[in-house]
């Protein structure tokens, strides 16, 4: 560990992802999907609590102070925040048992992005589609690795990836429904360059911090796409930032361990924990979803 990072959470999840930051409870969540779990703690330093889930779920949002909306691997799914009980609410995908959900965010207007994607990771069976207050579109097929879904403050920009193509895409939306009203463009072609492109969260100022998979990483872009600068992260499979904290000043940053050999983890004892970076952003709470 060095003095740019320190651990925030010890647990090792095989894939830890999906963090989300709830100011009102004043708790982050985050998940390990490959083990079916649900991780909750309070700021800062909290006990970690672990809910079992009976699926394998990737992100979660909120909905008003006492509900949960949860993307699971056949749908959204109400979650009572106080007892646990799911409900589910729309169905994405429930017929294909080889497909999940993966990367998934809040547009500024309430509208929730869900990425989709193959179990075992291969081919483009995945899509990324809209839902809002009931009605549930999908916006791109042929998705092999759904990430780095997030948008700009004002909500007129969407971003987004297939992360085995190396190419980050922005495309302009509506900030009233957060539908795209174009086409999407290369933001970043990330090619040939060391690691891929995960997941991502935007702060007040623009910028689009990435975690980078395999480059044990979170790299800052401005909103022309400049890196400004790289913070170093000590799991090679970091996965996805959040920012935290009761002004959103703080940023975690969620990792795996899934696929890396014995050695490798050997070599790599922090795999799969979340850690707390040390950097003051300018960052922003997540909007609630709006279902109805």
């Amino acid at each position: 560990m060095t003095d740019d990072v320190s651990i925030f959470c010890d647990i090792a999840c095989e894939l830890g992802e999906g963090p989300a930051y709830d100011p009102d409870r004043n708790r982050l969540y985050w998940f390990d999907i490959s083990g079916k779990k649900l991780l909750e703690k309070a700021w800062p330093d909290g006990t970690t609590v672990v809910h079992d889930l009976p699926f394998m779920a990737s992100a979660i949002a909120v909905i008003d102070d006492e509900r949960q909306l949860i993307a699971a691997e056949d749908g959204l799914h109400v979650r009572d925040a106080a007892s646990g009980r799911l409900e589910r609410l729309v169905a994405i995908e429930a017929d294909n048992p080889l497909t999940r959900a993966n990367d998934s965010r809040v547009h500024p207007c309430g509208a929730f992005w869900i990425g989709t994607m193959a179990k075992d990771e291969g081919g483009s069976a995945g899509s990324i589609y809209w839902f809002f207050k009931g009605e549930l579109r999908r916006l791109y097929p042929d998705i092999g690795i759904p990430n780095s879904i997030c948008f700009s403050p004002d909500g007129h920009i969407a971003y987004f990836t297939d992360t085995p193509k190396g190419l980050l895409h922005r495309v302009a939306c509506d900030p009233s429904t957060g539908l795209p009203t174009g086409e999407p463009a290369v933001f970043l072609d990330w090619r040939g360059k060391k690691g891929f492109i995960d997941g991502s969260v935007v702060d007040a100022d623009g910028v689009l911090w990435n975690a980078r998979w395999a480059g044990g990483a979170v790299d800052a872009w401005s909103p022309d796409a400049e890196l400004i600068r790289t913070l170093s992260v000590p799991a090679s499979q970091s996965t996805c930032p959040a920012f935290v904290g009761p002004d959103a000043s703080r940023m975690i940053v969620t990792s795996a361990w899934k696929g890396l050999s014995e050695e490798k983890r050997r070599s790599q004892p922090h795999a799969g924990k979340t850690f707390l970076l040390d950097v003051t952003v300018r960052g922003r709470f997540e909007p609630r979803v709006k279902i109805a």
